[in-house]
């Protein structure tokens, strides 16, 4: 398998090169084809590397110091669930920790790298704090809002999109317990339901009832697992302007990528 990466710069590349070649001796036997997209000045040039990152499925290492470019890189990527890596940021801004001060050339870089770096943490522990429907009161700060029967991945999620920056709260949807008032108050376009088949979600409950000894009661049962799913069903057509995602047989990316793909164009 060959991997795609765009090596960007708003020099020449060749910092970011050496160093890439440099990584590479460590993965022997990998085959990567590197496209190198130098001088990079304006944010139209970013969002045609984008768009070109997605067509060969590539990831970015950029060493892009100037902010505003840098920003838009970093936003574009993360929309568009492209993987960015910023060898240039980090340095700067340990090297400015260390004198105590910023970049002479690019004053507020280590403020943004830090700025980014802690957004990071704080998507984290957001999604840890409004797992499973813990603090529903805030849902309003949230970025993204999946809701599901148990086993449609909200968690596993959740998680996926905090380590990306995103802000991500998920609730349960449970036969005969009323989804909390605030998630019908909040804009409904952040709202994602996941749905399935009653087959595939029962293998699923089959492997966690087994893991806890047999001990979830009807969990795993077919026929329950259907009423489930019509109870989120009928949910989901009661608020049309929610988006449903089918993630019967995909990957936490692969679910990710079409909920941003939804997300998009309302962001963008």
């Amino acid at each position: 398998m060959q991997f795609n990466v765009f090596v960007v710069s708003d020099g020449t590349g060749r910092t970011a090169q050496q160093a890439l070649d440099a990584a590479l001796t460590q993965f022997p036997g990998i085959e990567i084809n590197i496209i190198v997209r130098a001088h990079i000045r304006t944010k139209n040039e970013i969002k045609k590397i984008i768009r070109e990152a997605i067509d060969v499925n590539a990831f970015i290492l950029h060493t892009i110091v100037q902010n505003e470019i840098r920003h838009e890189l970093i936003r574009d990527g993360r929309i568009n669930n492209i993987e960015t890596i910023d060898l240039m940021g980090p340095l700067l801004a340990r090297l400015g920790h260390q004198f105590e001060n910023n970049p002479v050339q690019k004053p507020g870089l280590f403020h943004t790298r830090n700025k980014e770096y802690f957004q990071r943490i704080d998507a984290m522990q957001f999604a840890f704090s409004h797992d499973d429907g813990l603090r529903s009161h805030e849902l309003d700060k949230a970025e993204i809002i999946l809701v599901g029967v148990s086993r449609t991945f909200k968690t596993p999620l959740s998680i996926y999109f905090a380590y990306k920056g995103w802000f991500v709260a998920n609730i349960p949807l449970i036969i005969g317990i009323e989804p909390p008032k605030e998630l019908f108050e909040v804009n409904p376009e952040k709202v994602f339901g996941l749905t399935t088949t009653a087959t595939r979600l029962s293998a699923l409950r089959q492997v966690r009832e087994e893991h806890l000894g047999g001990q979830t009661g009807n969990y795993a049962n077919i026929q329950h697992v259907k009423e489930e799913l019509w109870f989120s069903q009928r949910l989901y057509e009661q608020n049309p302007k929610w988006s449903v995602i089918k993630v019967t047989g995909k990957s936490i990316e692969e679910i990710a990528a079409d909920i941003l793909a939804t997300l998009k164009p309302r962001i963008s």
